[in-house]
This record gives structure tokens, C-alpha cells and sequence, in this order.
């Protein structure tokens, strides 16, 4: 697998494959297929609960800390509003917030890149994911639009609420129900993704935090601690590639 570290962003996905150090213990607002591309690492969660293995899944919304051990590590995060995440709700309520061990052996490099780069998640999980799921309230759809593009800096929770046509503790209800995270929680990690597809156009971290409609790069830095556990510095800067999907 690559020693450069590179960075995949879709609409409702996103892969980063590399090295990267051991994160503190932090929650994110989108589930997680960890893997270990050339050993195995340790995952922690709960109460002192922690295992050693190739793989794990783990919820939206799950304290974790991630300890690579060294290894090269793909990780790969699905927007909650995602088929494929939808698709993991009933694993995770059968299995609890952390599945260890659910990927297929990394075999060949060709063919394991292939499916991570295309996100193939079939392909790359030993189990199956549920065929059937709930469409997403077009009411949090259209919000998640608004989140994802923003037009004139931030949108206050008040406005994503009226433009749905509800009061805000309905519209916050709501959301939480359909995705499985807060409002507050899917605002900072979408501010965070908005940072980090900003470096496919300067690789500057200061710019990226004013791309994700950050205060400043200080406000980024907390912001993106409290989401993966780690400073942006030690994450974004050994990227050697970005790439934005269509």
C-alpha cells in the first residue's frame, strides 16, 4: 500500500490512507471503517474496553481513542445520511457502537486500493449491509444542503428551522432522529470537511480553515481536535494528494 498519505472527499464520503499518530479520545459525526493496511492497531472505547485488529467499524457518536501502532491505516467515513451508512444501522444495534474484525484479509494491492478508492463497501466488509432502509426526511435533506453549500457564511440554526418550516427544538428533533447525531455535532463536522476540501485548492492550513467558515485557525484547531483527536498540523500537512469527487 502507498507510504504517502492521501485524502478522497466525496458528497457523502471520505477516505484517508496513510500514517498517522495515535488521536486522543474523540467522537465524530459519522461512522468509521478503520482498517490496517500492513498490521494490525488497537481501538479503545467504553470502559477501559480496548482490542488489538485488523479492522473495526465504529459508530457515529462513539468516544474512541485509535492507536495506529505504526501501521499504514485506511479510514473511511460515511456521512450519516449516506445509503451505506443507513445500511450499518441494524449491525451497530445488534453488535453495540464498535464492530471489531469486520473486513475482509487485505489481499492483493491493486485490489484492495480499488475498492477503498471506490468506496466499495461490499466488497470490503465480511458482513452485509441491510438492502432495505428508510428514505431520509426531505425536510433534513434540504437542510444538509444548506450545511454542505454554504452560500454567505454560516446559517444559523433559526433559519435551517424555518426554511423547513418548524420550530427549532422540532427541527433539531428531527434531525437527531434521522441521522443519529445533533445538529451541532453534523455542523462542526461538516464545517471540518469544508476545511479539509480547501486544501485541494491551497494546501495552507490557514486557508482551509477560512474555507470551512472558520473563525480563525485557532477556532479550526479545537474544532478538528475535538472531531478526530488529533491537530490538524499532524493530520493535513504529510498530505501528499487531495482529491475532490464529483
Amino acid at each position: 500500500m502507498p507510504a504517502r498519505n492521501t485524502l478522497t472527499l466525496g458528497t457523502d464520503r471520505a477516505l484517508y490512507v496513510g500514517e498517522i499518530p495515535a488521536t486522543g479520545w474523540h467522537c465524530h459525526a459519522s461512522p468509521v471503517l478503520l482498517m490496517g493496511l500492513s498490521g494490525r492497531f488497537a481501538v479503545h472505547w467504553g470502559a477501559g474496553r480496548v482490542e488489538t485488529c485488523h479492522s473495526a467499524l465504529v459508530d457515529a457518536g462513539v468516544e474512541h481513542l485509535f492507536d495506529p501502532c505504526g501501521e499504514v491505516v485506511a479510514l473511511v467515513y460515511l456521512e450519516p445520511d449516506s445509503a451505506q451508512a443507513r445500511g450499518l444501522r441494524g449491525l451497530f444495534g445488534q453488535e453495540g457502537g464498535v464492530v471489531v474484525d469486520v473486513a475482509v484479509p487485505v489481499g492483493a494491492r491493486s485490489a484492495m486500493e480499488g475498492y477503498l478508492h471506490h468506496f466499495d463497501l461490499p466488497a470490503l466488509l465480511r458482513c452485509p449491509l441491510d438492502s432495505e432502509v428508510a428514505p431520509l426526511d426531505p425536510r433534513v435533506v434540504r437542510s444538509l444542503h444548506v450545511l454542505r453549500h454554504p452560500q454567505a457564511g454560516r446559517v444559523a440554526r433559526g433559519d435551517l428551522a424555518s426554511g423547513v418550516q418548524l420550530s427549532a427544538s422540532r427541527f433539531n428533533h428531527l434531525f437527531r432522529a434521522e441521522m443519529g447525531v445533533s445538529l451541532r455535532t453534523y455542523r462542526v463536522w461538516s464545517q471540518v470537511r469544508l476545511a479539509m476540501a480547501g486544501l485541494a485548492v491551497s494546501p495552507r492550513l490557514t486557508d482551509a480553515a477560512l474555507h470551512g467558515e472558520f473563525s480563525d485557525s485557532a477556532h479550526f484547531s479545537r474544532m478538528f481536535r475535538q472531531t478526530f483527536g488529533m491537530t490538524p498540523s499532524s493530520v493535513l500537512k504529510p498530505l501528499k494528494k487531495v482529491t475532490l469527487l464529483a
